[in-house]
């Protein structure tokens, strides 16, 4: 390594400390292989909860959306309302923050429409299962935003 390499790399190391260890998106097909359940819907409603969890603050979500089209998964229906689940969280300990994710990135708001990848008794992209029935967003990127062109 040249000196001009080195320094470079250190100044690095100093200048950026609190670079997060974010996980990687998936593909579209990755998304797709990887959901048990795929929607497309209209979000309603989103409900959340915050609470601290050792150094970390956690925001857990769930969506409610009314469900136009199911293209994935025999769980749920067109015109169910569908619970599915999502998280994010923030460092809040002193010091350097931790090599680590910090949950689902695009998150929806209400009255959009999104293609929702799920995983319901299966893996969601973060843990390796979750076996208690409900519709887990999988992370970090399972919402696919839809533009939805105007009745002409």
């Amino acid at each position: 390594m040249n000196r001009f390499s080195l320094l470079l790399f250190v100044t690095a190391v100093v200048m950026c400390p609190n670079v997060k260890g974010e996980k990687a998106p998936m593909s579209a097909e990755e998304l797709r292989q990887t959901a048990t359940d795929i929607i497309v819907g209209k979000v309603v409603r989103v409900y959340e909860r915050t609470e601290s969890e050792g150094d970390w603050s956690y925001t857990r979500f769930v969506a409610e959306i009314s469900v136009g089209t199911v293209e994935k998964g025999e769980s749920i229906e067109p015109a169910d309302l569908a619970y599915v689940r999502y998280w994010k969280r923030r460092w809040v300990g002193g010091g350097r923050v931790p090599a680590s994710t910090s949950g689902h990135r695009g998150l929806p708001s209400e009255g959009v429409t999104l293609r929702v990848y799920l995983a319901r008794n299966a893996y969601d992209g973060f843990t390796r299962s979750n076996k208690d029935g409900g519709f887990n967003v999988i992370g970090a990127n399972g919402f696919e935003k839809i533009e939805v062109k105007p009745n002409k």
